[in-house]
């Protein structure tokens, strides 16, 4: 599918409220170093030195939703501990409204002690991990309880995820309660399953998410079958049985198998990626697909979406959530691939845009940079140096000619371009037609305008709009002797006859 339409997606991306219920759980990693064997037992000695604690299953789906800018709320079941304590406070902090989350002092709060060990200098490797969990079925009483808040809840709710570990919280009787009221609500039910061999609870719900494995023994078949015809069989029996709209099937360096209801099977492969840990993917990917059905986005773009963002949790460490800025860079740098460096100025801003708000700083410049020499090199190298980003604006054709006469430029617009756009210096051109880039100044708004120092301050055009938001202008050497106009005459005067 062309990005084109995913970026406008983004961009156009809305606040939206989504329901969280599942096995809110807490991950406790303990760091160390493990560079020996013990010696009463051939096992490896983790010597201990730090210790985190983040929010795990549904926990981590309200997370990644909240990285995706959505509004958060949160209903389960965990105990009355201390780590649930921590866990309320961490969904807090985070901004989810975590008032759901009701308390039984006949169960623990679950909680996933991982062991992580680090050998010569090397990346972090998990050794092991210690449950301390109840995966006793809650009573019906509870369940009520959970039912009733969650017609609360409910009320002008977008989208009801419902994240299954198997936990004893997601009965049958709560599911099948959760996915009535949503559908009374008109919120999509979108549910990630846990590894059992039924999936009964789950039906009505509008998509399921499980991996190939999960569909496998829910239907028996068998998962190492990766044959796409057998897939999509595997994943049309569980449609059927559950009566579902839709399912996303999710393959791991596959990608997704997308199936929506009288519509044609999807295969969305992933893009080839350095993978790190595959924790936390599947939560990401229930969480994309949530917050894009929400924005209207339809199935397919939030596969796309949810394939992306997936990919970008992969190359993380543990669980980190993926936010919204992330996925927009990674599908404009997918779509920019062939484009090169340019950029038209209405793609440009929001590209931006997500790069300051993960802390990049912008610089920008402008110049005609016609026929390009080691003083424009020099000049950009500097340029760069002021900022984390360098924008370049070049005259178009026209613009040049008026400026300068007929004759000029000697290399045209495109030429121009793709001269720039190999300058490692260089990250973005964008070309402007009008006699000055104060337009331009004044849509992009860079951090810092960069002329050379044969200009004084007040020379600087455009110096009264940057400063005007508390930007700055960075006057760098040029290279004396160094021009294209000089080049111009010294090729004129080497002609025969002059």
């Amino acid at each position: 599918m062309p990005t084109d339409g995913l970026i406008h997606l983004l961009d156009s991306w809305r606040k939206r409220r989504i329901v969280v219920v599942g096995d809110f759980m807490a991950d406790r990693y303990i760091y160390g170093h493990a560079q020996r064997l013990s010696p009463d037992a051939p096992v490896p000695v983790l010597a201990a030195h730090r210790q985190e604690l983040k929010p795990g299953g549904a926990a981590n789906v309200a997370l990644a939703l909240r990285a995706l800018r959505c509004d958060v709320a949160c209903l389960g079941v965990v105990g009355k501990d201390e780590m649930a304590d921590s866990l309320r406070q961490s969904l807090q902090d985070a901004g989810c409204d975590g008032s759901g989350l009701i308390a039984d002092p006949a169960r623990p709060t679950t909680v996933k002690h991982n062991f992580i060990g680090l050998a010569q200098h090397r990346h972090p490797q998990k050794m092991f991990r210690v449950d301390e969990e109840s995966r006793e079925p809650i009573s019906s009483a509870l369940t009520d309880r959970l039912l009733k808040r969650a017609q609360r809840l409910l009320k002008k709710t977008d989208v009801l995820c419902l994240e299954d570990y198997d936990k004893g919280v997601m009965t049958e009787s709560l599911c099948q309660g959760l996915i009535k009221l949503a559908k009374r609500a008109g919120a999509a039910v979108l549910v990630d399953p846990a590894a059992i061999d039924d999936y009964r609870k789950y039906r009505g719900a509008t998509c399921i998410t499980p991996n190939r494995f999960e569909a496998a023994l829910a239907t028996g078949r068998d998962a190492n079958d990766a044959d796409p015809e057998a897939l999509v069989s595997l994943g049309r029996k569980l449609m059927r049985d559950l009566t579902l709209q839709t399912l996303v099937l999710t393959l791991d360096r596959h990608g997704l198998l997308l199936l929506v209801k009288g519509a044609k099977p999807r295969f969305v492969p992933t893009r080839a990626r350095e993978v790190y840990d595959v924790t936390g993917a599947g939560d990401t990917v229930l969480a994309m697909l949530a917050a894009s059905i929400a924005n209207d986005s339809g199935w397919h773009r939030a596969v796309e979406l949810a394939n992306v963002a997936a990919g970008l949790e992969v190359e993380k460490f543990g669980a980190v959530p993926v936010d919204l800025d992330e996925v927009l860079l990674d599908v404009l740098a997918g779509n920019h691939q062939e484009q090169g460096k340019l950029r038209a100025l209405q793609d440009l801003v929001p590209e931006l845009a997500a790069h300051r708000r993960r802390g990049k700083t912008i610089a920008f410049t402008n110049g005609c940079f016609d026929i390009l020499h080691a003083g424009h090199v020099n000049y950009l190298r500097a340029a760069a140096s002021e900022g984390d980003l360098l924008v370049v604006a070049i005259n178009s054709d026209r613009s040049i000619r008026k400026l300068k006469g007929e004759g000029r430029p000697v290399n045209h617009e495109a030429d121009r371009v793709m001269v720039l756009g190999e300058l490692e210096s260089v990250d973005y051109i964008v070309v402007f037609d009008s006699d000055t880039p104060k337009r331009l100044l004044r849509a992009i708004k860079p951090d810092v305008l960069v002329k050379g120092d044969e200009y004084s301050h007040d020379q600087v055009v455009g110096y009264e709009i940057v400063e005007s938001y508390g930007g700055r202008i960075a006057r760098v050497p040029m290279v004396k002797g160094r021009s294209t106009s000089n080049i111009i005459r010294k090729i004129n005067a080497d002609k025969p006859g002059k």
